[in-house]
């Protein structure tokens, strides 16, 4: 599961739009769901998530996102990532977000995400 997580993740820092694709689609099952307060609603199918991911790497050229720490429960997965790059003023920026995935196998059948880890502020 970590590593289809890792895939999927590791896709938001390609530069070509059609690697992207294939490496969603090769860990998102084909009516797998993804949300985050981001998104416009729940989004379905690999297609849709990577046309999304898109959108990432058009806003946030050069930008990685990496998964630093995981954790399972009762077959839940959850994730912080790491968004990182360039910031619009120069210096270099991370962002981090938490991630909760369910999965079929190997592959992601609906994931949930936050910005930021939770942590009171």
């Amino acid at each position: 599961m970590t590593a289809s997580l890792e895939t999927f993740f590791d896709a938001w820092g390609m530069a070509d739009d059609a690697a992207r694709a294939d490496a969603i689609a090769s860990v998102y099952a084909q009516t797998g769901t993804y949300a985050d307060p981001r998104s416009e609603g729940v989004l379905i199918g690999p297609a849709a998530i990577a046309g999304y991911v898109n959108m990432f790497s058009a806003n946030a050229p050069g930008w990685t996102a990496k998964v630093v720490k995981t954790d399972e429960t009762a077959g839940s997965l959850r994730a912080t990532v790491a968004f990182g790059g360039m910031g619009p003023d120069g210096p270099e920026m991370v962002q981090h977000g938490q991630y909760f995935a369910d999965f079929d196998g190997e592959r992601i059948t609906r994931m949930i995400g936050f910005v930021g880890t939770g942590a009171p502020e």
